[in-house]
């Protein structure tokens, strides 16, 4: 068991010694529990009770007003039968009374149902990798078209297989895919996440995907220096350099 040494006021150590003596424990052993019950959450709210963003442990008087008006405003605007995921009446009201009494405690309702945001690296990250797939889809049909169709086996290496639903990053960059289809932004993956339970690869693949997306970057970057003239049309070469990825260095 490891050592703290703390420095307090005279006072501070007479109050500890008095609270230890009435609890019928000693100085250290109440000082210990104490520093336990700081540290050691007691209950963890599960993370799919209120979303994945973590609540606020304090909130900006203005901030609280503002908000405290909104769920009051709300309130004043539901329909009287009003049941759905904003509640009713009583239930914006007793919203606005936790913001206005300041109970820190029920802060989290205020972020219920809000997502961790999704950087903008990672959502470009996405983006990357839906365009590395249009264009391998798109090499793999003109090959296909041009009477030299491409290995069943290398062709499958290169199909998008989604996000793994159970990792939190690949998750939400899962949802982001769902949202960009629902957004007529890639359509043509609309029949693979209708297919495949929303885009759910049950395998971690944004490692896979990195991987493919840096040598994807290097055949670009290789067949714009030579400014051919159709630069979004790769080679089976090309193609199978990029396939080779998705099986890990270690098991090459």
């Amino acid at each position: 068991m490891a050592n703290i040494n703390v420095r307090v006021d005279d006072y501070v150590r007479d109050a500890l010694e008095s609270r230890a003596q009435e609890e019928g424990v000693t100085l250290s052993e109440y000082v210990r529990e104490l520093l336990r019950e700081a540290v050691v959450p007691v209950w963890k709210r599960p993370a799919d009770t209120h979303g994945d963003e973590e609540a606020p442990e304090s909130i900006d008087f203005m901030d609280r007003k503002v908000l405290s008006l909104l769920h009051r405003i709300l309130a004043r605007v539901l329909p009287e039968d009003a049941n759905g995921e904003d509640g009713d009446l009583e239930y914006q009201l007793r919203r606005a009374h936790v913001l206005e009494q300041g109970y820190t405690g029920e802060y989290w309702m205020e972020a219920a149902g809000f997502a961790t945001e999704l950087s903008k690296q990672d959502s470009k990250r996405v983006s990357d990798i839906l365009q590395m797939f249009r264009i391998l889809s798109f090499s793999i049909l003109q090959l296909n078209d041009e009477g030299t169709p491409l290995d069943d086996a290398v062709a499958e290496r290169l199909a998008y297989r989604g996000f793994d639903f159970n990792h939190p990053l690949e998750e939400q960059m899962a949802s982001y895919v769902q949202h960009l289809v629902d957004d007529d932004k890639w359509s043509e993956l609309k029949p693979f996440l209708d297919d495949h339970d929303g885009g759910n690869s049950h395998f971690p693949m944004l490692e896979t995907y990195s991987r493919m997306l840096t040598v994807y970057r290097r055949v670009m970057e290789t067949r714009e220096r030579r400014h051919l003239s159709d630069a979004y049309k790769l080679s089976a070469e090309e193609l199978q350099s990029i396939a080779d990825e998705r099986i890990h260095p270690s098991n090459r």
